[in-house]
């Protein structure tokens, strides 16, 4: 890339960091420093705001640089994880969104906990929340990375590992000083750019084409060198069984896993009112919705006008389609237009990533004070002392994120995303599920269907070709796979049911009827909800 691009992208990046960071320190010096205000923003945002956040932490370095760089690589096949992604919200609207409001305080282990025993259960999920964070935080890390090395003009190593370790000192600092509050206005603010960024490209695109996408489409499989192939099932989940079965995986992880995101579930504890969170979901729907539909042009544009190859020589994961897309389409290399577009759009990708570690990282901060932390040393009651701890948590959190971001650096975005949903579903899924609609369910069965999910998926994830035994796996010098695909989700979330079930029959524990009619008439109407 040319001074300018750099110059440029550089200065835009630093002005979004710069209001990010006036925003967090503006609230934190008008911020009370209870625990409802840090983990929950003190539940005043309405639910136009709160769509617009939950957009914001969605629409993630997965979207806008993994989904396009598949689209543009493998063509159909790439539209997968945008049904999977989009589809996943009737899930949370349907089953999870009022429920989860009118039932918890903070966390997803407030839910499960309002009618088993605390400790246990707080512990199971506050250790499965953390570590489906944390392997969401990698893909961020990893799409920062790509950006980055493409924003500078090549792949150097340390360029990339600088820019992991400053994405995860900011996303400290927003967390540990802004909390909740904080956090949704630079989801806020995120949401704006990058939809205003979305549809700029795809009008340009469609104007590329003027408007015709049947041309858009067909130029596209010509340039991909698969011919009608690249707009057809198979190209890349279609070769055998083994990729038929892993495609299965994969579509029952994205639509499954969103509704156990744990800051997904985090954000319904924003709104005043169980009305409020749903209304939150009909906007992000809305939202969501009319974003991936662009995505999709843009990657068939990105095939079309910048050419797989070009994509592949750049990332081999597809991570910088985007980004070239844009250079192209103001004119090129070199030009005005081609570095004013590329620039804003690299500068809307990075927003994107801070926007969402932000996120991630409060929720995952969050579980470890208000579950593990709080049932551990069995202290209650003192707020301040658990904020505290949040902030620390924040840090190791980041430190982890940062060390595994650096591993995985040459891993698609969205397919890391993929995986971190695969353990979602196993581990949060069931258990939320059962402790709201099953009324035999018990502390046993609670336990047993968060690490019964777990455990196999990452199990079968360290066994499966991501980790070792391809030329793409993170060790492709050694061999130690023995599950064959690449998403753990179609064993693991099964398992993760049959866990819960059957720690159920065979506890000894009497299910307390009582605290299960109390649950289901606060879940359904809100009564006696924080």
């Amino acid at each position: 890339m040319t001074d300018e691009h750099q110059t440029l992208a550089l200065l835009l990046f630093s002005g979004f960091v710069a209001v990010t960071l006036a925003i967090t320190t503006w609230v934190s010096r008008n911020r009370r420093g209870s625990a409802e205000e840090f983990y929950a923003g003190g539940r005043l945002f309405s639910p136009m705001e709160n769509g617009f956040a939950i957009a914001g932490d969605y629409m993630s370095a997965a979207s806008f640089l993994g989904v396009t760089g598949l689209i543009a690589l493998f063509g159909y096949d790439g539209l997968l994880y945008v049904v999977g992604f989009l589809v996943a919200w009737l899930v949370v609207l349907f089953l999870v969104a009022e429920l989860v409001r009118n039932c918890g305080r903070f966390t997803l282990a407030d839910v499960v906990a309002a009618r088993m025993r605390e400790r246990p259960v707080r512990i199971a999920a506050g250790t499965s929340s953390v570590t489906v964070s944390v392997l969401y935080l990698v893909a961020q890390m990893v799409g920062a990375g790509s950006l980055v090395a493409l924003l500078l003009g090549g792949t150097s190593e340390a360029a990339r590992a600088w820019t992991v370790i400053g994405v995860g000192a900011l996303m400290v600092i927003y967390v540990s000083l802004g909390g909740m509050r904080a956090t949704t206005w630079i989801q806020i603010v995120k949401a704006v750019l990058l939809l205003g960024g979305t549809i700029a490209l795809t009008v340009l695109v469609l104007m590329r084409f003027q408007g015709d996408l049947d041309r858009l489409l067909f130029t596209a499989a010509e340039r991909s060198g698969h011919g009608q192939a690249f707009l057809a099932p198979g190209l890349k989940y279609g070769g055998d069984w083994t990729a038929r079965f892993d495609f299965i995986s994969l579509g029952l992880a994205l639509v499954l896993g969103t509704a156990g995101l744990p800051h997904i579930l985090s954000r319904f504890y924003t709104v005043p009112t169980a009305r409020a969170a749903r209304r939150s979901v009909v906007w992000a729907v809305g939202l969501i919705g009319g974003f991936y539909l662009m995505t999709i042009v843009l990657g068939f544009g990105a095939a079309a006008i910048v050419g797989p190859d070009a994509v592949r020589g750049s990332n081999a994961s597809g991570n910088t389609a985007v980004p070239l897309l844009a250079l192209d389409l103001g004119g090129g290399a070199g030009s005005t237009g081609g570095t004013v577009l590329f620039a804003i759009v690299a500068a809307v990708a990075f927003a994107t990533i801070l926007a969402v570690v932000a996120g991630i990282t409060l929720a995952s901060s969050a579980s470890v004070a208000h579950d593990l932390y709080a049932s551990l040393r069995r202290r209650r009651g003192k707020p301040r002392s658990e904020v505290a701890v949040a902030r620390v948590a924040a840090v190791g959190v980041g430190v982890v994120a940062i060390a595994l971001g650096l591993l995985a650096r040459d891993l698609n975005v969205a397919f890391l995303v993929g995986l971190a949903f695969a353990v979602a579903a196993s581990a949060n899924l069931p258990v939320l599920l059962y402790s709201l609609f099953w009324s035999r369910f018990t502390t046993r069965g609670a336990v047993w269907a968060v690490y019964g999910g777990l455990v196999p998926a990452l199990v079968l994830v360290v066994l499966s070709p991501v980790v070792s035994g391809s030329p793409d796996s993170l060790f492709p010098s050694v061999d130690f796979q023995y599950f064959p695909l690449q998403n753990p989700g179609l064993v693991s979330i099964p398992l993760g049911f049959l866990a819960g079930w059957l720690g159920t029959v065979t506890s000894a524990e009497v299910p307390d009827e009582a605290r299960h009619a109390e649950t289901e008439v606060r879940s359904l109407t809100g009564a006696g909800a924080a």
